[in-house]
C-alpha cells in the first residue's frame, strides 16, 4: 500500500512538472521575441508573437510586438490589425495604450491613412499628456497632409520637449522628405547653438554637420570624438569622406570600426560602398557577403540593395534582376527597388539590343529650382524642353525643386537627388538637363549621384 501511494505522488509531481515545463516553454517563446525585436530580427520576432498569441501569453503585449515587427517589415496594413487587436485587448494599462496608439499611427501614417493617423494623434491629444515624441508624430502626419501650419507647431513643440541633436536631425529628415530642407535646416543650426560637453556630442554634432554637408566641420568635430574613443563617430567619418569621394580614406574609417567592435554589417556596408565607388565590384559582394551573417533587418536591406547595385554595375543584369526580385519579396514597400526592377527588365528583355540603346541614347529629364514663387517654372522648363528637342533629344520627364537657392554642391538637395535617380530608371533616360548655368563641381558632383550624363543651359 505505501508503494502504491509513492508511485501516486510521484506521478502527481511529474505532472505538475510537465505542466509547469509546457507554461514555462511558452514564456521562452514570448521572451524571445522580445530579444529578437530588440535586435532587429524581425522576421523571427514576428513568428514568435504570433506563436505567443495563440498560446494566449500576455494578448496586448504580443500583439503589439506582432504590430511592430510587422512595422519593421514594411507589412503596414499587418501591423495597424495587430495594433488594433491590442488595443481591444483587455486589461490595457494607460501607459501601455498611449504607445500602441503612438504606433498604430505611425503604421497608418506609413500605409498612407493620414486621416487614421491623425485620428490616432488627436486621441493622443486628448486621452494623455503630450511629450515630444507625440508632438513630432503629429507633425510628420499633419506634414504628409500639407498642413504646414500645424506640422511647424508640432515640431516647434516636440523640439521644445526634446532639443537633442536626435530630434533636430529627425525634424529635419522629416522636411527632407517633403522637399523643404531649409525648414528643417533651421533645426539643424538650433542644435548646433549649444557646444560639446563630452565625445558623444562631438559624435553627434558631427553627423549634424554631415547633413548640412558641411563635411569639413563634421571632421572636426568626428575626429574629435575619436579621440575618446568613440566608434560611432569612425563610421561617420567614413561616410564624410565618402561624400567627399575620399574612397582611401573612407575605407581605413570602416576597417578601423570594424578592427574596434569585430564582425560588423555597419562596417562591411561602408567598405562595399567604397568598393563599388571605386570599380571594385567582387570585392564589394565579399564585403557583403561577409556583412550578411551579422547584420540586422535594416542592415540587411542596405546590404542586399548594394548587392544589387554591385552586380549592375558589373553587368551582369539577370543576376542582379534575380536579386532584386528576391529582395522586393522581403522588402515589399521599396519603391526605388520597384524601379530598379524595371530597369533591370528593359536590361534583359529581348528587346535591349544595340538598336534599343540607341533609341534610348538621349533621352532626358529636365530639372529646375524654383527660388522666387514669383518665376514660371514650368514655362521655363518648356523653353529648355524646346532647346532639348533641337539638339536630337527627347525629354522623358521633369522634376522642380522649390529651395531658397540652389545646392551650392549639387544644384538640388539629397532628398531630390533620390527622386531623379529614380526617376532615370524608370523612365530609361540616360542623362539630365539643369534649368541653370552649373559650376564645373556643381556638375561633376551630380554626374557622380546621378551616374549619367549631366548638362546645363550652356551645352
Amino acid at each position: 500500500m505505501k508503494k502504491t501511494k509513492t508511485v501516486l505522488i510521484l506521478a502527481a509531481v511529474t505532472g505538475v512538472l510537465l505542466l509547469g515545463g509546457c507554461g514555462s516553454e511558452k514564456t521562452k517563446i514570448y521572451e524571445q521575441a522580445g530579444k529578437d525585436l530588440s535586435q532587429g530580427s524581425y522576421k523571427y520576432a514576428l513568428e514568435e508573437y504570433q506563436s505567443s498569441i495563440q498560446n494566449g501569453v500576455k494578448p496586448a503585449q504580443s500583439y503589439r510586438g506582432a504590430g511592430i515587427a510587422s512595422l519593421r517589415l514594411g507589412k503596414y496594413e499587418d501591423a495597424v490589425n495587430s495594433f488594433t487587436e491590442a488595443l481591444n485587448c483587455d486589461k490595457v494599462s494607460k501607459s501601455l495604450r498611449k504607445d500602441i496608439l503612438s504606433y498604430r499611427a505611425t503604421a497608418e501614417l506609413k500605409s498612407g491613412k493620414y486621416e487614421d493617423a491623425m485620428a490616432d494623434c488627436q486621441t493622443l491629444g486628448e486621452d494623455f499628456s503630450m511629450d515630444a515624441g507625440s508632438y513630432f508624430l503629429t507633425g510628420k502626419v499633419a506634414l504628409a497632409m500639407d498642413s504646414y501650419e500645424e506640422a511647424a507647431s508640432n515640431f516647434k513643440q516636440a523640439y521644445g520637449e526634446d532639443s537633442t541633436y536626435d530630434m533636430a536631425i529627425e525634424i529635419y529628415e522629416a522636411y527632407l522628405d517633403k522637399d523643404m530642407e531649409a525648414d528643417g535646416t533651421r533645426y539643424l543650426e538650433a542644435a548646433l547653438s549649444s557646444e560639446a560637453k563630452d565625445a558623444q556630442d562631438h559624435c553627434d554634432r558631427g553627423r549634424v554637420y554631415y547633413y548640412m554637408e558641411d563635411y569639413s566641420n563634421a571632421k572636426k568635430e568626428l575626429l574629435e570624438a575619436t579621440k575618446k574613443d568613440n566608434t560611432e563617430a569612425l563610421l561617420l567619418l567614413g561616410m564624410v569622406y565618402l561624400a567627399q569621394d575620399d574612397v582611401e580614406n573612407a575605407k581605413a574609417m570602416y576597417k578601423q570600426y570594424i578592427s574596434a567592435v569585430g564582425d560588423s554589417a555597419k562596417g562591411y556596408n561602408g567598405l562595399a560602398l567604397c568598393d563599388i565607388r571605386s570599380g571594385d565590384y567582387d570585392s564589394a559582394l565579399d564585403n557583403i557577403t561577409k556583412g550578411l551573417p551579422t547584420a540586422a533587418t535594416d542592415e540587411m536591406q542596405s546590404l542586399l540593395f548594394n548587392e544589387i547595385v554591385a552586380y549592375e554595375k558589373k553587368l551582369d543584369f539577370a543576376t542582379a534582376l534575380t536579386k532584386v526580385q528576391e529582395y522586393i519579396e522581403m522588402f515589399p514597400e521599396d519603391s526605388a527597388a520597384k524601379k530598379e526592377r524595371a530597369f533591370l527588365k528593359t536590361r534583359t528583355s529581348s528587346e535591349a539590343d544595340m538598336e534599343y540603346f540607341e533609341e534610348i541614347q538621349d533621352r532626358v529629364i529636365l530639372i529646375g529650382v524654383q527660388s522666387d514663387r514669383g518665376d514660371d517654372m514650368e514655362e521655363s522648363l518648356d523653353e529648355l524642353g524646346e532647346l532639348a528637342a533641337t539638339a536630337g533629344a527627347a525629354v522623358a520627364g521633369r522634376i522642380i525643386q522649390n529651395r531658397e537657392a540652389v545646392h551650392p554642391g549639387t544644384y538640388i538637395g539629397k532628398g531630390k537627388i533620390e527622386e531623379v535617380k529614380g526617376l532615370l530608371y524608370a523612365l530609361d533616360a540616360n542623362g539630365v538637363i539643369c534649368d541653370d548655368e552649373l559650376s564645373p563641381a556643381q556638375m561633376n558632383n551630380l554626374e557622380r549621384e546621378l551616374e549619367c550624363k549631366v548638362m546645363d543651359r550652356t551645352c
